[in-house]
């Protein structure tokens, strides 16, 4: 059985996958491990692919970290940075002012946990795309589960496999592929969820 961690506003073919499960399976008793997109998130930016990051705490025990027990770091005001960053790439698309009431909570409220953020802002667009997020939180320490590693490790450059749709910056860069599932909500509205569903071939 495979598996996920939850990640922050993830790429299309992530998403994509999660769609396709009645009950989501998540798991937060893993080691955590940086440079993945349990933190960070890619856009399309006025420059072309940007990449958001958001900073965690790091500990003398940071390689034994839990997924559950890493905690965000506010040293820098990266929320206002990010939300600066979604505003100024998506202002111009066809729906941003649509879902921003929505989103900006989760960019002037404090969480103490990664894992407690990412599943608060999951939850969030499977309200936008109205449909309900059932999950469960299982345990890898059972054999018969996977880490589908591919959706969330950001060196995955896995973009070919996914449909066409407008994007804000298109006749500047071409079409960039597999970014946050916040580029199709922001550029697709309420046909989102019919694209999302459709839009990447997952192994």
């Amino acid at each position: 059985m495979e598996v996920l961690v939850p990640a922050y506003l993830p790429n299309v073919a992530y998403f994509s996958w999660i769609l396709q499960q009645k009950n989501v399976p998540f798991v937060v008793d893993t080691h955590y491990q940086k440079q993945t997109f349990r933190n960070r998130t890619e856009i399309y930016g006025a420059n072309g692919l940007l990449i958001l990051t958001i900073p965690i705490e790091h500990s003398k025990i940071d390689h034994h970290q839990k997924e559950k027990e890493v905690k965000i770091c506010y040293a820098n005001d990266w929320q206002k940075q990010h939300w600066k960053s979604l505003s100024t790439a998506y202002r111009s698309s066809p729906f941003f002012e649509y879902y921003e009431a929505d989103l900006y909570p989760f960019y002037h409220k404090k969480t103490t946990y990664l894992v407690e953020y990412n599943l608060a802002l999951l939850n969030k667009i499977y309200n936008l795309l109205e449909q309900e997020l059932t999950f469960t939180l299982q345990s890898i320490k059972k054999n018969e589960f996977k880490i589908k590693e591919t959706l969330l490790f950001a060196k995955n450059k896995e973009r070919q496999v996914q449909n066409h749709y407008a994007q804000v910056f298109e006749s500047k860069h071409g079409f960039i592929s597999n970014l946050s599932v916040l580029d199709v909500l922001f550029n697709l509205g309420p046909e989102s969820l019919l694209y999302l569903k459709k839009a990447v071939f997952i192994n």
